[in-house]
């Protein structure tokens, strides 16, 4: 205050946060601090949404006869997507705008996370060798699951929003163990941090489980020895100072890779090249809409569209006839009830699909009016984007136009194959199911009935055999093979069968044919298994479809730090 002429203390300060009914108190601090020349401080403006257009044209009156030491600062988390952006503009064009950005790599993060303690936490504990190693560990698995959003999907399922508070407690809570206890409970503080600090974020089960892994890795009795490794190449330093850790980082940390995450250099290729579609995406979204190309092009934006209209409806095929297929089943098998699901589902997006085209075509020739929806489906035909009407009918994917309606009669034509007698396929296209879950849900009912085993106490073991989808003639007499899987974040090495490190530049292996087959659940060896979670999609969280065990020889948590997953879509 003094440096800007002010003579200040805490009486000319008003700090409210909001969120709890603190509006009213928030006005009146506004009132007697414009008559004072006070400053105010308003925290959190974010959880008032409804108040934020009073706060405007309160702050809009104050701003003309108010004594001239009169501040007001604000305070707001950033929003989650464009949706959320509520600050009125008012308040945004008057002010003064500072944002606190977060690190962005694992060397500025893990300095960030010590720089939120000093020498004096250092040397407050009885058990001050335990205490600094913890702490040190504490902060290298703070700036991990801090930076590990940045690789997208294979980082974490869902974002969160760590902060520097969970840290902090996180050491109290270290604090208050150590001084009470002689024994560091180690099983207690990873708990503590990873289900109810950390944790309490977490909405995923595979993150929690992501979560937890990184914490027994960090905080076991071996830290203590001076042999435990947070990364390839950083051990945990010993016994130092303040400084001296902070100068530790600088000197032993290694270069920003991946592999400080636990993840293979794969990721980051991943993670740059959907950061740089989204980016030509939106450059190609900035292009003029208007008819008028320029000169050279192809054709009008019209005509571009018309000649994509007449073409996707002279590849779309006839829907299912449901009644012929019907009379066509002897039985109602499982696997039947799924073809039959599959074909009503496949009728329904081919029926929207071939109604919007018919009518944009009809409105492109003037025959129609064209709607705002008609309107949509052109842009989304001319950027290439599966159209909103056509998504909501369909399975989950992150292709464009051109590849999903490939994909979609590849689709088309597996079900029609499937439905003319009904016998299980040698081997199935899971990917190319709606429901997927169905199928393998389907697997365990047939075997259910056939030995008499009850569904709730059954499982599904999965083992992946040597061959391609072309080696398979038959079904199996119980089961089913499955094709058209691929691995994020590793690969399956065929001649040894276990998971292995992926190739570089290799995003996504396919997976040999793998054969699912029903068992009881106490009959099942989980030794030497990696739980692998099957996705949908790249996107993986609410695509979820199953967990299949494969073979490892290394220790799970590898596959686990590494985001190891099984998708059906490249």
């Amino acid at each position: 205050g003094k440096k800007l002429g002010y003579t200040f203390n805490h009486r000319n300060l008003h700090n409210i946060s909001l969120g709890q009914g603190q509006e009213v108190v928030a006005e009146q601090a506004l009132d007697l601090a414009a008559k004072e020349g006070h400053w105010v401080i308003l925290q959190n403006i974010h959880l008032v949404a409804k108040w934020l257009s009073s706060l405007e044209k309160k702050l809009e009156q104050l701003s003309e006869g108010s004594h001239q030491d009169f501040r007001v600062f604000v305070s707001a988390e950033p929003a989650p997507c464009p949706e959320s952006h509520i600050i009125p503009q008012g308040i945004l064009e008057n002010s003064i705008k500072i944002t606190s950005e977060a690190p962005t790599s694992m060397h500025a993060n893990l300095h960030k996370a010590l720089d939120n303690f000093s020498q004096d936490t250092l040397e407050m504990c009885s058990q001050e060798k335990e205490f600094r190693s913890i702490l040190f560990a504490l902060c290298y698995f703070h700036a991990v699951v801090a930076e590990r959003r940045k690789f997208g999907a294979q980082g974490w399922n869902r974002p969160y929003p760590f902060s520097t508070g969970d840290l902090t407690i996180s050491v109290s809570v270290l604090y208050n163990y150590l001084e009470a206890s002689s024994k560091v409970p180690y099983d207690d503080l990873r708990y503590l941090v990873g289900e109810i600090m950390y944790g309490g974020h977490i909405t995923d089960d595979w993150d929690r489980r992501l979560c937890r892994t990184y914490l027994e890795e960090f905080i076991k009795p071996e830290m203590l020895e001076g042999e435990l490794c947070l990364a390839p190449g950083f051990l945990l330093p010993g016994n130092m100072d303040y400084n001296g850790y902070h100068q530790y980082i600088d000197d032993a940390l290694p270069p920003e890779s991946p592999y400080l995450y636990g993840l293979h250099p794969n990721a980051e290729i991943g993670f740059l090249t959907q950061r740089s579609e989204r980016l030509l995406r939106t450059v190609l979204e900035l292009q003029p809409r208007d008819s008028s190309m320029a000169q050279g092009a192809v054709g009008t934006q019209e005509e571009m569209v018309q000649a994509l209209v007449e073409e996707l409806l002279e590849k779309l095929t006839d829907e299912f006839n449901m009644a012929e297929l019907l009379a066509r089943v002897e039985e109602r098998t499982p696997y039947a009830v799924v073809a039959l699901q599959e074909c009503e589902r496949m009728n329904v997006l081919t029926a929207e699909i071939r109604r919007s085209l018919t009518e944009l075509e009809l409105g492109l020739k003037g025959e129609l009016t064209m709607t705002s929806d008609m309107e949509t489906l052109h842009n989304s035909l001319f950027l290439d984007t599966v159209p909103e009407s056509w998504v909501r009918r369909s399975y989950p994917s992150t292709a464009s136009l051109g590849s999903w309606f490939a994909d979609l009669l590849a689709r088309i034509s597996e079900l029609e194959a499937w439905t003319r007698d009904f016998s299980l396929p040698s081997t199935l296209w899971l990917g190319g199911f709606f429901n997927p879950q169905s199928m393998l849900t389907a697997v365990m009912q047939t075997a259910a009935r056939k030995n008499k085993w009850p569904l709730d106490k059954m499982t599904l073991q999965c083992d992946v055999t040597k061959k391609s989808r072309e080696d398979f003639a038959s079904a199996p007499r119980e089961g089913a093979y499955i094709h058209g899987l691929f691995m994020e974040g590793a690969r399956w090495d065929a001649q040894a069968g276990t998971i292995t490190d992926a190739r570089l530049k290799e995003l996504t292996p396919a997976m040999p044919v793998v054969f699912i087959r029903a068992i009881p659940e106490d009959k099942q060896d989980t030794r030497g298994l990696y739980p692998c979670p099957l996705y949908k999609t790249r996107q993986r969280g609410p695509t979820y479809v199953w967990t299949f065990n494969l073979k490892t020889k290394e220790k799970p948590s590898k596959w686990v730090l590494a985001g190891v997953a099984l998708l059906l879509q490249p």
